[in-house]
């Protein structure tokens, strides 16, 4: 969820689905934001600006949403698509450890954070032990091992891209 829209209590968000109509098909989601986690029922779902807008069952004003602003919107289980192999979710690559790959030295770089899609190669947002924070994109030319299932990405990155 991105902000507060409007005064019933709806959330405007971003969904991310190469999946059209997306948002509409969900009818459960839990919201998630610095700990709390509540599930939570859709009642109906619109587009303004080309974002979805929501509006939950029992959030009804502007403070009732207001806490919820920034929150991140998990699909159930039940409701989540699966990849097709050799694609991913941006929820599965989040929390992924990116390390050198074998060629160039098993060395930790950080842990991804997000992923940031313009309509070419998603990025990764990968954060390091230092604290920066680097994009990689996600190619295979890059992105030579995915393993989501052990959390770990294993890159060969551009000369000089840790340095910007």
């Amino acid at each position: 969820m991105i902000r507060v829209r409007g005064n019933r209590g709806e959330l405007a968000g971003e969904i991310y689905s190469s999946q059209p109509g997306r948002a509409e098909k969900l009818r459960e989601v839990a919201l998630e934001k610095d700990g709390r986690r509540r599930l939570i029922e859709i009642e109906r779902v619109w587009h303004h600006d080309g974002r979805p807008v929501f509006k939950f069952l029992g959030l009804d004003s502007i403070s009732d949403a207001e806490p919820w602003a920034g929150a991140d919107i998990l699909a159930a289980e039940s409701e989540r698509i699966r990849p097709e192999p050799g694609e991913y979710s941006h929820a599965d690559l989040i929390g992924c450890s990116v390390v050198g790959c074998r060629a160039v030295g098993e060395a930790p770089i950080g842990t991804v954070v997000g992923v940031e899609d313009y309509g070419g190669a998603p990025l990764l947002r990968v954060e390091t032990a230092g604290g920066r924070e680097i994009l990689v994109p996600f190619a295979g030319a890059i992105c030579r091992e995915i393993d989501v299932d052990a959390k770990t990405i294993r890159v060969e990155l551009p000369e000089g891209l840790l340095d910007l």
